[in-house]
Parts: structure tokens; C-alpha cells; sequence
């Protein structure tokens, strides 16, 4: 182990069954430190209901709760969104930009208390030890990490609880229903148990693991239209009401969760190497990176909406890998912020049973012009000069064919 004279100790602490058991161990193998808790509210919910008071209960001498959800959405969510990053098709990336917003915080409070190190409750094999620590290094590359999982003799979640039972740590869970889950304002996540098979379909009826809506199966018969209002790529407006980030997200998940909508199962490449299986619940995030694609088919030409595509790919890779605080990103936002000035309009969007449909768009910066577009007659387009067009964008394949025939290469 390494060096164990820390006497103060920052843990990012969610309550959970990791963080839970971290208070004591750490004690334990420390030479009893003082601990200093941290929870960061980014639209848990209930999960920090009683926090403070089981965190001292374990041996924190204090309890941080921090509220970071309007600069989670402000910050993080909404620079995501208008740059289109969607990693590997799918993911909405709920956890990944919530973790460099989260160690930046814990390295304020790790400097105000004096703290010797940060712990988080990580695992080795996953994504947030990568994501947390580049964040704590990026401010504070002086400081120690502690990470646990990386150390101790635990080595799964069972032994996990019968830790925390041995040293009377009450848990929400037990060993038949520790599914892993990460829960925020944009999303919700499970893993574990019987998903790490892929072979396995979620029994989302019977299973009842969906708690941000349900499932397509049990949403209603009638579709539900709602309509969304961006200015400079950022929503702004839902049904005609003005809300801030953290009361829209809140709306779209309530209306999308009602309808099914954002149920993402995937087997996701982890930036340590392996592949994972996991089921994301997304309702509120998959209604918006809609409407803002929808909105961009219209406001966008043509050589800048192919190029963001490549541009949102980048951006995706940067948010899951934890590289957030780099000049990288810092530059990709520049690009985007510039192809969102007129990315402002309105959009309708019918949900029904899982399904986002395509209501209608308008834009007083639309792109589409509908006397050039129609299929009837009209006085702005000579369709003669077509010709011309494709003798010129044809020539090199023209040439091409010209030198095939001339060498019997056909």
C-alpha cells in the first residue's frame, strides 16, 4: 500500500455501497485520518435523503453536499448537446461528463480543508477512476489519490456487503437486487447481475429496473406532442413555458419517461479495454439531442452539418475518456459555439411508445427554401443548368474511363 500517513481525506462519497464501506476501511488502513465527505448533487434525487447522518455514523467528520445542477446542465450537458456527441451511437453520455464537473469540485474542498489526498470509490476496471482522476490532476497534480478498489483485498460487490453487514453499515440493496446504477439529472444507468450476459434480454416488465419512466410496452395508446424552443443551439422553451436547464431537463425526462422514450441497451468499448453491457435510461437527453438535430437539418449548411458529424464523434471520444479539461475540447466548443449562432427555432416532436417522430420545424434562420425545393413549377431554378454542373463534376470520372478504354483496361 502506499504511503499511509494522510491526515486529512477528501472522498467524493455518494452513499452508495462503495462509498459506504470506504469511511471505515479507510480508518482502518490510514491510521485513522479525519474524513471529509463530499456529495455532489447533480439530480440524484433521493439518494442524498440521510446522507449526512450515515456519513458521520461511519466516521466522516463532515458531510459536503454541493448543489451542481444548474452548472451540470449549464456547463456540461448543454456544450455536449450542441456539439451532437453521442458516444459510439448510442450512449448519451450521462456518467462520463458528470465525473470532471464532480473532481473539480472535490479539489476546491480538498484545498479549503488542507486535505492530504482525494478518494473515490472507483473501481480498476472501469471508466470514472480515469475520468475523476484526470479532473484532480488537472487542479490539484500535487495532491494523493486513494483509490480503493485498486488496493484493497475486496474484489467484488458481494464481499462488499458482507463488509458493510460486518461493520453494521445499513444498505438500500442486497445480494440479489446490487445492480450497479449511477443516477444524475440526465440519466440513469444499471450493470450488472443479469446483464453482463448480452444474451439476456432486460425484463423491464416483470424486473420493474426502469425507474426514470416505463417501458414502450406500458406507455399509452395516444401519442403525446410537445414543442421545443432553442436559441443558439440551447432550448429555452418547452410547450411555450420558459424554464432553466434543470427545470427543462426535469420536464422533458417526466413526459419522455411517460412514454418510453430513452431506453438505450448496449454493449459500450470502455476506455480501459474491455467491453461492457449495461441499460441506460435517458428520457429527457433523447428528446433533445433530437429537436436539436431536427432543428440543424434546417440551419446548418451542408459542408459544416457533415463536418460537425466528424466534430461530434471527437467531441464524444473526449467526454468518455475524462479528457474534458484540455485544450482539445476547449477548441471543439469554439467551433461549435460558431455553428450555433443561428441554431434557433422552434421544433415539434410527437412520442409515442418509445418512438421520437418528427412533428414539424421553423426557423426565422431556416435554410430550407420551399420555391426552390418544390416539385411544381417554378421561376428560381433553371434545371438546364444541371447539365453543366454534372459535365464538371463528372470529369474526373469521365477521364478516368477515357484512359481505361484507351488501354483495354475495361
Amino acid at each position: 500500500m502506499e504511503n499511509t500517513n494522510y491526515k486529512k481525506i477528501v472522498l467524493a462519497y455518494s452513499g452508495g455501497l462503495d462509498t459506504s464501506i470506504i469511511i471505515p476501511w479507510l480508518k482502518e488502513n490510514y491510521g485513522d485520518p479525519e474524513i471529509i465527505a463530499v456529495s455532489a448533487d447533480v439530480g440524484q434525487g433521493t439518494e442524498l435523503d440521510g446522507l449526512e447522518e450515515k456519513a458521520k455514523k461511519t466516521g466522516a467528520s463532515k458531510l459536503y453536499i454541493l448543489d451542481l445542477k444548474e452548472d451540470f446542465v449549464q456547463d456540461y450537458i448543454y456544450p455536449t448537446l450542441k456539439a451532437g456527441a453521442v458516444y459510439e451511437q448510442d450512449y448519451l453520455l450521462g456518467t462520463s461528463f458528470a465525473r470532471p464537473l464532480i473532481g473539480k469540485e472535490l479539489v476546491k474542498i480538498a484545498k479549503e480543508e488542507g486535505a492530504d489526498a482525494i478518494c473515490h470509490g472507483c473501481t480498476g476496471k472501469g471508466n470514472d477512476q480515469v475520468r475523476f482522476e484526470l479532473a484532480i490532476k488537472a487542479f490539484a497534480p500535487e495532491l494523493a489519490i486513494i483509490a480503493p478498489w485498486r488496493t484493497w483485498e475486496i474484489k467484488s460487490r458481494t464481499q462488499e456487503i458482507e463488509y458493510a453487514e460486518a461493520h453494521n453499515i445499513p444498505l438500500k440493496i442486497n445480494k440479489e437486487t446490487n445492480y450497479s446504477k449511477d443516477k444524475n439529472l440526465w440519466h440513469l444507468s444499471h450493470e450488472g447481475l443479469d446483464l453482463e450476459n448480452p444474451a439476456n434480454e432486460p425484463d423491464y416488465e416483470k424486473a420493474k429496473f426502469l425507474e426514470m419512466g416505463v417501458s414502450p410496452f406500458s406507455a399509452p395508446d395516444e401519442p403525446t406532442y410537445i414543442e421545443l424552443e432553442f436559441e443558439k443551439g440551447i432550448p429555452t422553451k418547452f410547450n411555450g413555458k420558459k424554464l432553466n436547464g434543470v427545470d427543462m431537463i426535469e420536464a422533458l425526462n417526466k413526459v419522455g419517461g411517460e412514454n418510453g422514450i430513452g431506453i438505450t441497451d448496449l454493449v459500450e468499448n470502455r476506455l480501459v479495454g474491455m467491453k461492457s453491457r449495461g441499460v441506460y435510461e435517458t428520457p429527457g437527453g433523447t428528446i433533445l439531442y433530437r429537436a436539436h438535430q431536427v432543428l440543424e437539418t434546417i440551419t446548418l449548411d451542408k459542408e459544416t452539418q457533415h463536418y460537425k458529424y466528424l466534430v461530434a464523434q471527437k467531441y464524444a471520444d473526449i467526454v468518455y475518456n475524462g479528457t474534458w479539461f484540455t485544450v482539445l475540447r476547449e477548441s471543439l466548443d469554439a467551433f461549435v459555439d460558431k455553428t450555433q449562432e443561428r441554431v434557433s427555432g422552434t421544433v415539434k416532436l410527437k412520442l409515442y411508445k418509445g418512438n421520437i417522430i418528427n412533428a414539424g420545424v421553423e426557423s426565422p434562420y431556416s435554410l430550407y427554401d420551399e420555391n426552390i425545393a418544390t416539385f411544381d413549377e417554378d421561376h428560381v431554378y433553371d434545371q438546364n443548368d444541371s447539365a453543366g454542373f454534372i459535365n464538371l463534376f463528372g470529369l474526373p470520372i469521365k477521364v478516368k474511363a477515357q484512359m481505361e478504354i484507351k488501354n483495354n483496361l475495361q
